[in-house]
């Protein structure tokens, strides 16, 4: 590797630390939610409220990372990023309260939605034209990487908070284990932070403000000098050709020829998220709480569910030029729309029953034990109406503090078939509707509106997402497992039939192509 191209490479990696964040920040709350419920006595509209609030403002960020950057430079927006995504893990750690916790997540949902929109801009803006895809595709990766290793740091965690050595009693980790879990973000915030000190500004952010001595040493540790001239020429041709250019309005988005386009890509954007990916990688370990596996094993599981998602989409990014979108699309979500119902099976199948030999085994208060003599030796069909009798006899925190446990020693489900049915449900997305909708994004919309279409995609799709997240919580208290699941796998079988009917192949077609083809 020569030392142009080492170069390119060190400075990508650095700000793709920025997507690493991004996947961390997002996920690490899913070895937290087991913990702030009973902490703060939170409903689990509240519940889904500390879940979803990131994601809230990280859409808000989305909107005016792009602006900022081209006032302020993408380096600046980053390294704001990286102090936000900091100041967001050592609050939330130390928050006394479930509003200060809440107000912390939504200042690392700022970072998320910065560093979301500037990084991989910022690379495409850095990279040679023969190897930008690639170096673009690090963020996202990035991100796959940071799902899962908030996966293992909180199943580190918690193992470390049995531990009864003196520097875990020491830290209070059996005490503050989910703090823990949220503060650790801290370090790798401030590696990003230390990292973008040695990253260059854009040379076209440089040119956009007239530094073009500034921009031609940037690009000659990428270029040979002749093709740094020929650079900041292209680049200036085209911020001069953006500036005369008449703004696109967003009325021209709705206009008749784009309909089909506008239609499949808003679709698209929905059903990336309606069908309950958000609500598996945020609330794992509570998913597998509910198949009775016991705390420490669902934590375990969710290392599963991040090694999954990371090399299926690996998988994806191999496949997705040589079998093509559709192909991705249709074969997974086949998938989706199984694994869904398969664990509404699972769980529908599920019973509920305490006896006098599990109820010893957990070691109840004698005061709950009594309260929960009348359950014994009766089954329950249903989770719902198990949970509803708990709260009934404990009362709603009570019931809320020992539920994990209470499950865990009273279900009879087969927890192995969960296991599947989530990894399957994993596997199945990362390998099709999550990657592929972002490509089909560049490719779908015509270049005139495509910035202002992304956007508006993009804003559904976040929107979508944190309603998801929103709602889980009541959705499993009110509606049950399965049937949760079962309506996320009948939005997996519409959005099915809908790739099936209009989504169109655009593999090894040009953009003009497809312009021509799609926006008639």
């Amino acid at each position: 590797m020569n030392s142009s191209r080492s170069y390119v490479v060190r400075v990508a990696l650095i700000v793709a630390l920025g997507g690493f964040l991004m996947g961390f920040d997002a996920s690490v709350i899913s070895g937290v939610v087991r913990f702030i419920g009973p902490e703060f006595g939170l409903s689990s509209l509240q519940t889904g409220w500390a879940v979803g609030s990131l994601t809230l403002t990280a859409t808000l960020a989305m909107l005016l990372a792009g602006p900022l950057s081209d006032r302020y430079g993408r380096r600046g927006i980053l390294k704001v990023a990286a102090v936000l995504y900091a100041v967001s893990a050592v609050a939330s750690a130390l928050a006394p309260d479930f509003t200060t916790f809440v107000l912390a997540r939504m200042i690392g949902g700022l970072g998320v939605g910065a560093s979301l929109i500037v990084a991989p801009m910022y690379i495409a803006e850095i990279a040679p034209p023969a190897s930008r895809g690639k170096l673009v595709s690090l963020n996202q990766l990035n991100i796959v990487i940071g799902i899962s290793a908030a996966f293992f740091s909180n199943y580190v965690i918690l193992q470390w908070a049995q531990s009864e050595t003196a520097w875990a009693q020491a830290l209070m980790l059996d005490v503050h284990a989910w703090r823990w879990m949220l503060g650790v973000e801290a370090l790798p915030a401030a590696i990003f932070f230390t990292g973008l000190l040695w990253v260059p500004q854009s040379p076209r952010w440089q040119i956009m403000k007239g530094l073009h001595e500034q921009a031609a040493i940037t690009l000659n540790r990428i270029f040979e000098s002749a093709q740094t001239q020929q650079q900041i020429a292209d680049i200036q041709r085209h911020l001069a050709a953006d500036q005369t250019r008449e703004k696109v309005s967003l009325k021209e988005i709705f206009h008749p020829a784009l309909r089909l386009v506008l239609v499949t890509g808003i679709v698209l954007a929905v059903l990336q998220q309606i069908t309950g990916i958000n609500a598996v990688f945020f609330y794992a370990p509570l998913i597998f709480e509910q198949s009775g596996i016991g705390t420490d094993a669902s934590f375990m599981q969710a290392v599963l569910v991040g090694l999954t998602n990371l090399a299926f989409t690996v998988i994806a990014m191999l496949l997705i030029d040589r079998l093509g979108r559709r192909p991705l699309l249709l074969g997974g979500m086949t998938g989706i729309a199984l694994s869904m119902m398969l664990l509404a099976y699972g769980f529908g199948s599920a019973t509920y029953e305490l006896s006098d030999e599990n109820l010893q085994a957990l070691d109840l208060p004698a005061t709950m034990a009594v309260q929960l003599a009348d359950m014994r030796d009766t089954s329950f069909s249903s989770d719902v109406s198990f949970r509803q009798a708990l709260s009934e006899r404990l009362g709603e925190e009570q019931a809320r503090v020992w539920e994990s446990e209470i499950i865990t020693i009273a279900i009879n489900i087969n927890p192995r078939l969960i296991l599947f049915g989530i990894l399957f449900f994993v596997a199945s997305f990362a390998v099709s509707i999550g990657p592929v909708m972002w490509v089909m994004f560049s490719e779908l919309f015509p270049l005139r509106v495509r910035g202002l279409a992304i956007s508006l995609a993009g804003f559904i799709n976040s929107a979508v997402s944190f309603l998801v997240q929103l709602v889980f919580p009541w959705e499993l208290a009110t509606l049950g497992n399965s049937l949760t699941f079962l309506i996320y796998g009948l939005f997996a079988v519409a959005g099915l039939f809908f790739i099936w009917k209009v989504v169109p192949e655009t593999k090894r077609k040009s953009l003009e192509e497809l312009e021509d083809q799609l926006s008639r």
